[in-house]
């Protein structure tokens, strides 16, 4: 069964007030690889918080929770230049499992 990934990057103040323009480019840097690796299961979504703009999350499918620590062994040295640039620290990531809740209400 897939999984939700979450991300969430601290990003500093100039990189806050460009959040659209970093974001692109962070994609652009890691894109490829997770991409590139068999537990890719869709493309990500990026949300900047309203209440802190430092605070971006990005929310995506993976295959498996494994799969996806697969993939960080190869991401982590990708993702270093761009703390070192455009955060305040590096990012957290967390693992949900959607729940199948029906919210028809005709049930």
């Amino acid at each position: 069964m897939a999984i939700t990934v979450i991300e969430t990057w601290y990003l500093n103040d100039e990189s806050a007030g460009q959040a659209t323009t970093v974001m692109q480019r962070m994609d652009d840097a890691l894109g490829d690889n997770a991409h590139a690796h068999p537990g890719w299961n869709g493309h990500a979504i990026f949300l900047q918080d309203d209440a802190d703009p430092h605070l971006v999350t990005w929310q995506y499918s993976w295959r498996s929770k494994e799969d996806h620590q697969d993939l960080l062994t190869s991401e982590e040295s990708l993702a270093e230049p761009l703390y070192r640039k455009y955060c305040t620290r590096p990012r957290h990531i967390r693992y949900a499992t959607e729940l199948e809740v029906e919210v028809e209400h005709d049930h």
